[in-house]
């Protein structure tokens, strides 16, 4: 199987503009390939993941990933899938999120002479001349076709920024000088951004003739994929000071039924067959695949030691409640009553199992929460200091939530 055919049966690829000279250049390691990441935070999440594990699938084959920061589009922010504008960020905090990601992208891909190049945007976008940028890139966009674009629709009913309107020909400028600079000839990148792209390949071939070769490939989002990095309680964050390795586990652990399967064929190097071998996989043997893709991206992103901690320490907890490398909540001497005592709708609330004390209400009423292994029911039930400190609580909320009280 060449290694086009395993990124379609992995289910990785939706479109591309010319697939025989995309299967060319990927299957021949001939493909110097980027994919953009603008850094609006000081660290990567999940919904990075595709793409970080699709770099690395593309390098083991010899091709040569660019990762593009976008410390100059970071300055503008992408409208796509937005429906308010992005937060203004400072130069300052934006360079700080820029070498935050180069840390952890290099423990997906290996930067170095000859092999993948972090590029940074600002390199070329910072010093442009509006005048110059108007003749010689805005004279070959067409505003009417743009307006038709995805990406901007959702933008459009609350109302559309010039400054954000933009973000598309910066995107396509982008492409245009990879091409000239580094030979970049194929973008990667989520159907939200195909309108960007396209733009970029069209940019290229109206300066340079048609016969340049710039490529772009659309990957495809499942359902997990949509949604990865997106919980009740924030992103998943690949910064283990920020998610730690016991919940970036649990994360993958919970997937749906339904997404596991799709979850590892797109995000873990495990053999197709083996895979395969899953497809018939029903109830507790869907438990064991998920326990595979959360130890596999665990050990990917935190290292094996890392996974193997957070794998026996939620084993452990499934099995006789051992809080061991659970996430903890300390509680501080205010958070007790007057008489030292503090009850559990409080401990529910701060530790952030619920965001309010009428939803943890409801949760013991339901029969939803339990203690140290017991099932909890009432609502007024109390805990002392002392007793805490001796020996910490371990707190279930439905079936995935645990957390230890201190």
């Amino acid at each position: 199987m060449t290694i086009y055919d395993e990124l379609v049966a992995r289910g990785l690829i939706a479109q591309v503009t010319d697939e025989e000279l995309i299967k060319d250049l990927i299957n021949n390691g001939k493909a110097t390939f980027y994919i953009g990441f603008d850094p609006t935070a000081d660290s990567l999440h999940v919904g990075h993941f595709m793409a970080l594990c699709l770099m690395k699938r593309l390098q083991l084959a010899g091709n040569k990933p660019i990762a593009l920061i976008g410390g100059g589009t970071g300055m503008i922010g992408d409208p796509s899938g937005r429906t308010d504008m992005r937060q203004m960020l400072t130069p300052e905090i934006i360079q700080h999120n820029c070498d935050c990601f180069k840390e952890q992208m290099s423990r997906f891909i290996e930067f170095g002479e000859g092999k993948a190049m972090m590029v940074n945007n600002a390199d070329w976008l910072m010093d442009l001349n509006y005048i110059e940028v108007l003749r010689e890139v805005g004279a070959h966009f067409s505003v009417n076709r743009m307006l038709t674009a995805e990406c901007y629709k959702q933008r459009l009913e609350k109302g559309l920024s010039f400054l954000e309107f933009n973000y598309m020909i910066m995107q396509a400028y982008d492409f245009y000088m990879l091409y000239q600079k580094y030979g970049c000839n194929l973008e990667f990148g989520g159907d939200d951004q195909w309108s960007n792209m396209l733009a970029g390949t069209e940019l290229i071939r109206r300066k340079l003739g048609k016969d340049a070769s710039a490529m772009t490939i659309k990957l495809l989002l499942n359902s997990e994929g949509k949604k990865m990095g997106k919980t009740a309680n924030g992103a998943v964050w690949l910064d283990p000071n920020k998610t730690s390795p016991f919940d970036f586990y649990q994360y993958w652990r919970n997937v749906d039924d339904s997404d596991v399967l799709n979850c590892i064929r797109m995000l873990t190097f495990l053999p197709l067959e083996e895979i395969d071998a899953m497809n018939s996989w029903e109830g507790a043997e869907l438990n064991k695949a998920k326990e595979i893709l959360a130890f596999e991206l665990t050990k990917m992103v935190h290292g094996e030691e890392e996974a193997k901690k957070a794998e026996s320490g939620a084993k452990a907890l499934f099995s006789s409640g051992d809080a061991a490398n659970m996430p903890e909540h300390e509680l501080s001497d205010d958070d007790y009553y007057e008489d030292g005592n503090i009850g559990l709708l409080d401990i529910l609330v701060k530790s952030g199992l619920t965001s309010s004390k009428a939803e943890a209400r409801r949760a013991v009423n339901q029969g939803g929460v339990s203690v140290n292994g017991d099932k909890v029911t009432d609502a007024t039930i109390t805990f002392a200091k002392d007793a805490i400190k001796t020996e910490p609580l371990v707190i279930k909320k439905g079936k995935k939530n645990f957390i230890k009280i201190k």
